[in-house]
């Protein structure tokens, strides 16, 4: 089973900036699958359940690819 998750992304304008969120949320333990878009600014993961990935690390990976997210609920 897995539980999707929705983040609001701020800064990201490009293929280049979908790629560096990508590269560095994927690298997460438990995230199964992701849709990052530059122009809605979202990002989507599929996170496995019982994988214990907090929103503080989705967050953290945005942050270290230069960005700035919030969990939607």
């Amino acid at each position: 089973m897995t539980e999707t998750r929705r983040y609001s992304v701020t800064g990201m304008s490009c293929g280049h900036c979908e790629g560096a969120v990508r590269a560095e949320v994927e690298q997460l333990p438990g995230v199964s699958g992701l849709q990052v878009s530059a122009e809605t600014g979202s990002l989507e993961i599929a996170v496995t359940d019982g994988a214990g990935l907090t929103d503080d690390a989705v967050l953290a990976a945005v942050d270290e690819a230069g960005y700035d997210a919030v969990r939607q609920s």
